[in-house]
Parts: structure tokens; sequence; C-alpha cells
């Protein structure tokens, strides 16, 4: 792939896995993507990505937990994106998280959870256009200011 989806915005803390590896080589990125065995730490997941292949570059990525343990439940969530700093402010996180959606219902999740920092504006339309609804703030572990979104899968997410 043509680029590299390493252009790593210091402030972005979602999908870290995604900036592990180089993406010039998809295979072995996917093969070096995520860690191949499961521990107590991690819940099944899936991963999907947004590739615009008349350039051949990736644009971004959604990974969608299966099910969230303790810890996911204060700090995660089911649904995390990432977009590539160049690519940003275009639309497509809101366009990712519509097919997450239909995947979590898939899933058997009801209620999905997604967070965002606080002062990620961009992050928070996305989530809310695509009908999650601010439920809660809390602070993490490292002292930032984080909104707990909801939204039901059962129901379509609203017009644009």
């Amino acid at each position: 792939m043509s680029g590299n989806y390493q252009e790593i915005n210091h402030t972005n803390h979602s999908l870290r896995a995604i900036f592990k590896s180089d993406d010039h080589d998809f295979d072995y990125y996917l093969e070096h993507l995520e860690p191949k065995e499961t521990t107590e730490d991690r819940v099944p997941d899936s991963m999907f990505f947004l590739l615009d292949e008349d350039r051949d570059r990736l644009l971004g990525a959604v990974n969608i937990l299966h099910y969230l343990n303790d810890s996911l439940l204060k700090e995660g969530g089911h649904i995390g994106d990432g977009i590539r700093p160049s690519e940003r402010r275009k639309g497509y996180a809101t366009e990712m998280i519509r097919p997450a959606l239909a995947e979590c219902k898939k899933l058997g999740i009801g209620r999905v959870l997604i967070t965002c920092d606080k002062d990620n504006i961009g992050s928070a339309r996305s989530i809310v256009k695509n009908g999650g609804v601010l439920e809660n703030e809390f602070v993490n572990a490292d002292g930032d200011i984080e909104d707990f979104h909801l939204m039901r899968v059962n129901s379509n997410p609203p017009e644009r």
C-alpha cells in the first residue's frame, strides 16, 4: 500500500494497534497487528479496514469488541475507530461507525458503548451522527476526561 498509516497524531489514543506496524505490506501488517494469544486482558474482537482502492491507501479502521469486561466498561467500549490524520474531517469515521453498528447487531450487542476523549469533537460528532447519546463523563487512568456514549442497535441511526 502506498503511504503509511503511521502519520501518528500523538494526541490520538484510539486504536493504538493500528499504528504498530507499517502498512506498506498489508499481509505483514495484518499478521503483526495483534497478538495471537488471548489473555485475561483481551476479549474477542473484529477489525475492519477502510481502504481507498483507487489510491491504494489505508484510510482507517474500526475495531469491534464482542463483549466488555469490567476494565473495558470503565475505559474502552465496544467500538473504537481511527482515521489516518491526513484523511480526517472528511466523514470517514461517521461512515465506518454505521457498518460497525450493524456488525454489533449481528453479534447480539443490544446497547453499544463508544467512548472518546472529551476534547475530541470530531469523534463525538461522528458518534452522535450515528445515534449515540452522551450518557456520562469520567476521568480515565491518565487523568483525561472521556465521554461515554450509548446507542441501541435495534433501531436505525438518524438520517443525515
